[in-house]
């Protein structure tokens, strides 16, 4: 039987949505407020979630620290109170909208569990904006 896991994860960043080959208005136009070239900033929600067989000898799909470790190493550490367009080789060709950074968190997570696992990630941008990725 399959079960999931999740662990939820916080980090603050900021980031310019933009593209270097368009010009100053199209930018405006299409990303707004968006894209102030002073950067701004959110508090990021993140929640991974785990799928696999239940491990009859420990009980666990996964241990949960282990899922707390790789997130504190892959994202925590990586994105938190960062600029995204700066800090963040990730995105130094990559646009840092919450589309792409749930697909680069996803990838950074998913290339540290063991294959056998499913993993689902949800990004809050804010409370009321969301994006999810499932590497489909």
């Amino acid at each position: 039987m399959k079960v999931t896991i999740s662990r939820r994860a916080h980090f603050n960043a900021a980031h310019r949505l933009y593209r270097k080959d368009w010009s100053i208005e199209k930018n405006d136009e299409v990303f707004g407020l968006c894209n102030n070239p002073n950067f701004h900033g959110h508090n990021y929600e993140l929640i991974a979630s785990v799928t696999g067989e239940i491990d009859q000898e420990t009980g666990y799909v996964l241990d949960v620290k282990i899922l707390k470790d790789i997130i504190k190493a892959e994202v925590e550490d990586v994105f938190d109170h960062k600029n995204l367009n700066l800090d963040v080789p990730d995105f130094k060709d990559l646009n840092p909208t919450a589309e792409n950074i749930v697909v680069i968190i996803y990838n950074r997570i998913k290339a540290k569990l063991d294959s056998k696992f499913e993993l689902e990630v949800i990004l809050y941008e804010t409370p009321r904006n969301f994006v999810t990725y499932s590497g489909k």
